[in-house]
């Protein structure tokens, strides 16, 4: 099985122009990645891939600028740009990165679901095109630039990965005879809860002056203290209170009528 070689230029290999097209018509060509490309490349993959992240669990490629960077170095990792000529300057319309190897630490494949089944798979880890040029036959171009590169090296498929809610991505892989492969879809079930803090409160009425923060103060603490050297009040009620002196001078009173 032949391998990616070093980094480089490379060749630039052009679409066929249509028979009895206008001159003026744009034709794509796909060259290797070149590093003086990687800063125009990935703000090229962040704008291809903006809408799609926005709507999906987990993010598309590219999962961040330094894993593209990485790839960049690493030798069985074949990166590939297609561009159109506008005037003197090219742009980018298509981009693909692809491996006879998993790719990355964190990669999701599991080698032994091929090795059971005898497929070479060549991996298909990016594959964009610019919104501008969709449906304008770039994705059919860097597909068959793909199948191409896995006949070469002795690959029995493509594999990529495509988001399930993607569905114009979904319906252009159907289109070229892709199949899915496994069954695994991110499940969720809403759980009820109840919030952590409880609900606001209402706030009781103002109380009597010098009560805030305490009992309301007794009849006793409202009754006036007596004066300095005089009797202590007694807790009767002030009725049966009003009728002792009464009691005491009839007393007095008998000796002298006896």
């Amino acid at each position: 099985m032949q391998r990616a070689t070093k980094k480089g230029p490379g060749p630039t290999v052009a679409a066929e122009p249509i028979p009895g097209a206008p001159a003026a018509e744009l034709v794509v060509a796909v060259r290797r990645l070149h590093r003086r490309d990687l800063n125009r490349t990935w703000e090229f993959l962040k704008r291809v891939f903006r809408d799609v992240n926005r709507e999906t669990v987990e993010y598309q490629r590219p999962h961040s600028k330094r894993r593209f960077l990485e790839s960049y170095e690493e030798e069985d990792t074949e990166q590939l740009l297609f561009e159109v000529k506008h005037g003197s300057r090219w742009e980018i319309v298509g981009y693909a990165e692809c491996a006879v190897e998993p790719t990355g630490s964190d990669s999701w494949i599991n080698p032994r679901y091929f090795e059971k089944r005898d497929m070479r798979p060549l991996f298909v880890e990016e594959l964009a095109v610019h919104p501008d040029f969709q449906g304008r036959g770039i994705g059919a171009f860097v597909l068959d630039q793909l199948e191409h590169l896995a006949k070469v090296r002795g690959c029995t498929h493509l594999v990529l990965e495509v988001a399930e809610n993607n569905r114009a991505a979904l319906a252009f892989y159907r289109r070229r005879s892709f199949q899915k492969l496994d069954a695994a879809l991110f499940l969720a079930k809403k759980v009820p809860n109840e919030d952590e803090l409880l609900p606001p409160r209402r706030v009781g009425r103002r109380r009597a002056q010098g009560a805030i923060g305490g009992a309301a103060p007794s009849a006793e603490a409202r009754a006036p203290r007596a004066a300095p050297g005089a009797a202590a009040p007694s807790p009767r009620s002030p009725r049966s209170a009003g009728a002792a002196p009464r009691a005491a001078s009839r007393r007095t009173a008998s000796p002298s009528a006896e």
